[in-house]
């Protein structure tokens, strides 16, 4: 290990607002190209800009999840290129006074086995130097359209989109930490409702500035940022590819470009897209068509009050109040909607362990399988928690509750009713089973002289045939406590 990485990430998330920052023009995906603009976000002459309060607002939200302080007078600033997506020639952003700063965040982190499997979570602070707010630009589309080898078409519905940039210091070591900082970041954008942090729809863009330096040295090598990261898979393969990139280059005596480079998902490699421009290239001053943003102590206040319980926070408290792993309890808080609905589950059944279990192993696989979130389950919380006492009950069994509960989550049904249609109430009747042993025991006289002159594994073999006279309703613990007793006799 002679080399060591150094990166820092920007994260660009898109604030779930329905209008525009500087214009009422709807922010909604999917609609027809250039369906939702207006002379403002067109940059047509003449127009003015005005300030959406509610992008104020989730910017504010979004920086106190993070940890960061916000500034009372924030400026915005014209940043001045051309690109074909702007069409005004400049984007108003922040600068020199941005509207948040000086957060720091500690994050979860756990390097990778060769399987793709966390080694060992710990705790790990990042510094996070700005949250600033601004306004996206167009999008430029090169495939899907007639004659995309002549043209270029640009769809401006983008333009004027909200964005929090979010910009750490360089403090990542690895690509996994800078994997684990954006899901982070991620959730909580999407707990506070942010924003809906969906890379796939291009509201969470990440953007990573990778260098190399040997282990010792005090300066940092020279940087490469790295763009088009549509998947926080993709940042993690593309700042691996260029650390060794880095390191090979260096070595045969070569030296790095500072440059932007794409990632090819395809070609799983990075390739130049331009020279790295610095900040004074942009001619950053002050938007002269918008006053210095004022936000009060009272405001800040407000927003901070509004906040739910932080999923860290969460997280911990799980693991506390209801004696769940650091494992168990992260996959219950990796959606607010998933903790609320395990919460509510675990308070009804009165076995918060088993819950999460049931959670984890066969809500989320049915969820999944059906494309929708804990908010939107066809199965609520206090019917999975009544499905969890039937079965701490001795009512079903445990593999009957797998069934039972794909049979609630298709029907929508509670348990009890599935349970009674279906014949389904388990056999906890001493008696009952008692007899059901006997008659197991006197057919399998061979079985029982084998089992009592020392082979004890076929005591499996009695329990399954119990199970199977009873057509799978005797109660397993039952059965072994009773059968145990018999076949000592």
């Amino acid at each position: 290990m002679t080399w060591e990485t150094i990166i820092g990430l920007e994260i660009h998330a898109q604030l779930s607002t329905e209008s525009k920052i500087f214009c009422g023009c709807a922010t909604r995906f999917g609609d027809e190209p250039n369906a939702n603009t207006c002379p403002t976000c067109l940059g047509l002459p003449g127009a003015l800009p005005v300030l959406n309060r509610r992008a104020v607002e989730l910017g504010a939200r979004a920086a106190l999840a993070l940890g960061l302080h916000i500034n009372h007078r924030s400026i915005f600033a014209r940043k001045n290129y051309f690109y074909p997506d702007l069409p005004k020639g400049y984007q108003i952003s922040q600068y020199d006074q941005p509207f948040s700063a000086d957060g720091e965040l500690e994050i979860m982190t756990a390097e990778r086995d060769e399987a793709g499997h966390p080694v060992e979570w710990r705790p790990k602070k990042i510094r996070i130097t700005r949250l600033h707010l601004e306004e996206d630009a167009g999008k430029n589309v090169h495939e899907g359209l007639p004659d995309v080898d002549r043209y270029s078409y640009i769809d401006l519905n983008r333009a004027g989109v909200p964005l929090a940039e979010i910009v750490t210091e360089p403090d990542f070591r690895s690509s996994w930490e800078a994997y684990d900082y954006v899901n982070h970041v991620r959730r909580a954008l999407q707990w506070v409702g942010a924003s809906e942090a969906d890379m796939e729809k291009g509201n969470l863009r990440c953007e990573a500035n990778v260098s190399v330096r040997r282990v010792g040295d005090d300066k940092f090598g020279t940087k490469v940022e790295l763009k088009n990261l549509n998947s926080v898979r993709f940042m993690q393969r593309a700042i691996e590819f260029e650390v060794a990139r880095h390191i090979q280059v260096l070595e045969s005596g070569g030296r790095i470009a500072q440059e932007t480079r794409l990632w090819d998902d395809r070609a799983l490699e990075t390739r130049v897209m331009r020279s790295k421009e610095e900040a004074h290239d942009y001619r950053y001053f002050p938007e002269p068509d918008l006053q210095p943003l004022i936000v009060s102590e009272e405001f800040v206040e407000e927003v901070r009050r509004a906040l739910p319980e932080l999923p860290e926070q969460r997280r911990k408290r799980f693991s506390e109040q209801y004696g769940l792993s650091y494992a168990d309890a992260s996959q219950l808080v990796s959606d607010r909607s998933l903790a609320d609905y395990y919460e509510e589950a675990a308070e009804v059944s009165g076995n918060p362990r088993a819950t999460a279990n049931w959670i984890r192993s066969e809500l989320l696989r049915e969820l999944e399988a059906k494309g929708v979130s804990a908010a939107d389950s066809p199965l609520p919380a206090k019917e999975l928690a009544a499905l969890v006492k039937l079965i701490d009950e001795g009512k079903i069994s445990g593999k009957q509750g797998k069934d039972v509960l794909i049979e609630m989550f298709k029907s929508r049904r509670p348990a009890q009713a599935i349970i009674e249609e279906q014949g389904l109430v388990q056999v906890s009747d001493t008696g009952e089973i008692d007899a059901l042993i006997d008659s197991v025991i006197a057919a399998n006289p061979d079985a029982l002289a084998s089992y009592r002159a020392g082979k004890e594994a076929l005591f499996g073999f009695f329990v399954g045939q119990v199970i199977k006279a009873s057509k799978g309703k005797a109660n397993p613990k039952i059965v072994n406590e009773r059968l145990r007793a018999k076949l000592q006799d």
